[in-house]
């Protein structure tokens, strides 16, 4: 076997093990050390190469920007606990409710707000459905527009920053978490939009599926009500200001006070006021917190180190190479790439994480896209917008996995009446999942959606550009001609007078 023939092998046994359902962590790692072995065994590259391996799972650890990871996820899962969500979804939903599909309004904007404060998907999407499921069903809502838009509003914290799938993207990228923030706001917002405007049309065309809740069933209103809702907005605001910027993350923001860890830092801090506020501060909650943020730091670590054992074999290889080469050739250049990539990303959303896609396959692609003259900000955002899909497809989106958990658990407890099947759970989420995918042409079409909050790069007009060369020093001007003196006279002088001083300087005078 050439060494040229083993890359295509290497990518056919990364897709089998993926498959498997073995730990993708533990695959990888074994994988690449047995095609690194097996390299050595056939002379593509010395066993020298395997020494550098230590010192590449040393870097990843040395790394500072991935100390922003536990951070954000300490952050979101104290906000998690600490009762916003509920209180949120109380007041929002008697705000809206009165209005033709109003809870769903209440769902996705709640899910918006606190994707910008907590960044994790499975406490948001467990809380809102344990809230908002018993009411929803409770007054008529059906049921899979109301698993759909609880799973859907989950699931859009992946985009929203402070994302902590954008983080690994710009580490990946090479990019700047700020401009990755900054990149990601126009499609969140837009994501925001379609998900209402699905709900509006739902509320025209199919009235009884979204309907609106009795006035007399609101416990307020009036002002108290409209202070419930800012007492939970407010704070909210704040902290995402502070967080995101800090570092720059906010739109038309040019500078940044903080590196996303100092960001993380102080979004810890406000988490942990927020909670007091609300009165849910203790020990336990943060001893719950702390647990959830070790399992989801060391799942990353694993994660990534065994991806680096497999990219650090499959580069020795020269599968950077084929991959370039089977990618770059496609037809519709920029176009054409994208799109291949974005279904290959959706297909494999299917079976993996998205961390684990980030940590394994934007390593492959990204040098492609870059070599292609793509902006690797508008890449990583795209690719972000197609991986909310993860959570989303049936049978294996693990949002959906959350709200079968959690609907088997209200069912117990009498808090609805009639067990949810699974098939509403999965036909529900296919509306959501097109949208998502409607969101993923509307940003590689219209690159704008992406770069619009981006800073404007300083273009140099080639055809204006001056360069001024440094005059030398003028030589000291010579008196003017006495009259009847000519220019030979006045050089013979001055040759004379020159001579004179060398003869000084050589042969001076004796003193008496």
């Amino acid at each position: 076997m050439q060494m040229e023939n083993f890359a295509p092998f290497m990518f056919a046994g990364l897709v089998f093990i993926m498959l498997i359902g073995f730990p993708v962590a533990f695959s990888l790692a074994a994988l690449g050390l047995a095609s690194g072995f097996f390299a050595i065994e056939m002379g593509w590259f010395p066993a020298s190469f395997m020494a550098n391996l230590p010192l590449n799972v040393f870097g990843i650890l040395s790394n500072d920007l991935l100390l922003a990871i536990p951070f954000f996820t300490f952050m979101g899962a104290i906000l998690e606990k600490c009762g916003l969500a509920e209180d949120m979804l109380d007041s929002m939903g008697q705000l809206f409710g009165t209005v033709r599909g109003g809870l769903g309004y209440s769902v996705i904007i709640v899910g918006f707000i606190l994707g910008a404060i907590t960044g994790t998907v499975a406490g948001q999407v467990i809380a809102m459905a344990l809230i908002s499921m018993p009411v929803m069903i409770r007054y008529g809502y059906n049921m899979r527009y109301t698993t759909g838009v609880l799973a859907a509003s989950g699931t859009i914290t992946q985009l929203v920053p402070p994302s902590l799938v954008l983080i690994v993207m710009a580490d990946q990228l090479g990019r700047s978490v700020g401009d990755m923030y900054k990149g990601a706001w126009g499609p969140s917002i837009l994501q925001v939009l379609i998900f209402a405007l699905y709900t509006f049309a739902l509320g025209i065309v199919k009235p009884h599926h979204v309907p609106g809740i009795p006035k007399e069933a609101r416990t307020m209103s009036g002002f108290k009500l409209w202070m419930k809702c800012l007492r939970g907005i407010i704070p909210s605001a704040i902290l995402i200001f502070a967080v995101l910027g800090s570092m720059g993350g906010l739109p038309w923001m040019k500078t940044a006070i903080a590196t996303p860890t100092e960001a993380g830092a102080m979004g810890c801090v406000g988490a942990l006021v927020l909670a007091a506020i609300h009165r849910r501060l203790s020990w336990d909650l943060c001893w719950q917190a702390m647990v959830g943020t070790m399992r989801l730091t060391a799942m990353v670590v694993f994660i990534l180190i065994g991806s680096r054992v497999f990219s650090m074999v499959f580069q020795g290889v020269d599968g950077a190479r084929w991959v370039e080469h089977m990618l770059s050739g496609l037809p519709g250049g920029q176009i054409g790439f994208l799109i291949v990539v974005n279904v290959f990303i959706f297909f494999l959303a299917f079976f993996l994480d998205f961390f684990e896609i980030a940590f394994i396959i934007l390593p492959m692609l990204g040098p492609v896209a870059n070599k292609l003259g793509i902006d690797l900000v508008w890449f990583g955002v795209l690719l972000c917008v197609n991986m909310q899909t993860s959570f989303m497809h049936p049978p294996f989106g693990f949002a959906l996995f959350y709200l079968r958990g959690i609907a088997d658990t209200l069912f117990k407890e009498k808090r609805i009446e009639q067990p949810v099947k699974s098939n509403d759970i999965y036909m529900g989420a296919i509306p959501w999942v097109a949208m998502q995918v409607l969101l993923v042409a509307i940003v590689i079409f219209f690159p704008q959606t992406v770069t619009v909050f981006l800073d404007k790069e300083e273009k140099i007009d080639i055809d204006k550009v001056r360069i001024e060369m440094p005059t030398e020093a003028a030589e000291p001007r010579q008196p003017d001609l006495q009259p009847g003196e000519t220019q030979g006279q006045r050089d013979t002088e001055n040759a004379a007078d020159e001579q004179k001083k060398l003869d000084e300087l050589f042969n001076p005078t004796p003193k008496k």
